[in-house]
C-alpha cells in the first residue's frame, strides 16, 4: 500500500526488471524484439540485445493475440 502510495507521487524507479525476454513469433509474421518487464510496476520497455541496454516503454496499443483455450468434447 505504501508503495503504491509512494510510485504514484514520485514515479517507480524500475530497479527490478525480469531478464530479457524475446517473444516467439509465428512464422511470417513480424519479429517484436526482446524487452524486460518491471516487476514493482509492471511496465515493459523494450532491450536492445547487442548494446545489453534499456530502451523506450512498448507501446500498449500493440495487439498481442494469445493462444485459445483448450475446450474438451462434451459427451
Amino acid at each position: 500500500m505504501v508503495t503504491a502510495i509512494l510510485n504514484f507521487f514520485f514515479g517507480c524507479r524500475h530497479k527490478r526488471l525480469t531478464r530479457p525476454m524475446t517473444p516467439r513469433a509465428k512464422p511470417g509474421a513480424d519479429h517484436q524484439g526482446a524487452y524486460v518487464a518491471c516487476l514493482d510496476c509492471g511496465r515493459q520497455f523494450h532491450y536492445d540485445v547487442r548494446n545489453m541496454s534499456i530502451g523506450k516503454p512498448v507501446d500498449k496499443t500493440v495487439n498481442v493475440s494469445l493462444p485459445k483455450p483448450q475446450t474438451r468434447p462434451q459427451p
